[in-house]
């Protein structure tokens, strides 16, 4: 099984390059960095998780350029962007960021991508219709695979639209990165299903993982896909130890992601704490 760390990326904590150097020396395959351009200070919308929002969401440094940085210090591990959200994005410029960031780290990106939670957050940057944001979504990732692999592309469609243009570079993994979409519910689930090429939920949002991956593997084999051929990268918060990853290997998750805290020494007795998991599963 491959073990990812997905630090908070806060503007209080290490850097990321710092970050992704520690990661590839301790074993781990990737490194996972989150997206908010912002956080509405009028925020109405409850997090998922219930609760006070936690400050480092609106201390996040950019994904970009926070895995540029963690690419020019590392040579092996994976970076992720888990996730974007691409919807926030202007469709053009997303493109040439992305296929940018994977040419310069030689082919290392995983492009997670989701709609986010955040109903002002989105309304602040676009004009999607909350209720139409995963069909928006899907428009999205079409139009990039076009950008991605065609010399002149072009697309027209309900929420994305451009004239035939040039956009480059082109990524080093040809059509393009891996697309993983983050999300937990049916509807998102029927999304992986129909194009994603992994998927990235949160098992916390789970009342019971195994339920979950077979509603997953339910809506992948009624899309006419192979549930095998979707990796499943499962975000894991709710206090991992080597009984739930085994599970969740049994279960065909191909990764999991550890979720780490804030900087200091809270980061380090994470780290430290589970070396021995990283040790034992990532070989």
């Amino acid at each position: 099984m491959k073990i990812g760390l997905a630090p908070t990326n806060s503007d209080y904590g290490p850097a990321t390059a710092d970050m992704a150097v520690e990661a590839e020396q301790r074993g781990y395959d990737s490194l996972w960095v989150g997206e908010h351009s912002h956080i509405p200070a009028s925020r109405e919308t409850i997090h998922p998780d219930g609760g006070d929002l936690p400050e480092f969401y609106w201390h996040m440094r950019d994904p970009f350029v926070s895995l540029a940085t963690a690419a020019a210090a590392t040579s092996k591990i994976k970076l992720a962007m888990g996730v974007c959200l691409v919807l926030e994005h202007e469709i053009l410029d997303l493109a040439k960021s992305v296929a940018t960031l994977d040419e310069v780290s030689e082919g290392r990106l995983l492009f997670g991508v989701g709609v986010g939670w955040n109903r002002e957050e989105l309304a602040n940057v676009s004009n999607v219709p909350w209720a139409q944001r995963y069909n928006a979504m899907r428009e999205t990732v079409a139009a990039l695979r076009l950008l991605w692999t065609e010399h002149e592309a072009a697309y027209s469609g309900e929420f994305v639209n451009f004239a035939p243009s040039w956009v480059y570079p082109k990524p080093a993994q040809q059509p393009g990165p891996p697309v993983l979409v983050g999300c937990r519910g049916r509807i998102g689930m029927r999304h992986v299903a129909e194009y994603a090429d992994g998927w990235c939920p949160l098992d916390v949002g789970f009342r019971d993982v195994r339920v979950g991956i077979e509603r997953f593997r339910t809506a992948v084999e009624a899309a006419g896909r192979d549930p095998d051929a979707i990796p499943i990268s499962m975000y894991c918060y709710a206090s991992p130890d080597a009984e739930k990853l085994e599970l969740y290997g049994s279960l065909g998750a191909e990764r999991v992601v550890l979720g780490a805290p804030d900087g200091g020494d809270r980061l380090a007795r994470f780290l430290d704490r589970y070396q021995p998991l990283v040790d034992a599963f990532a070989g």
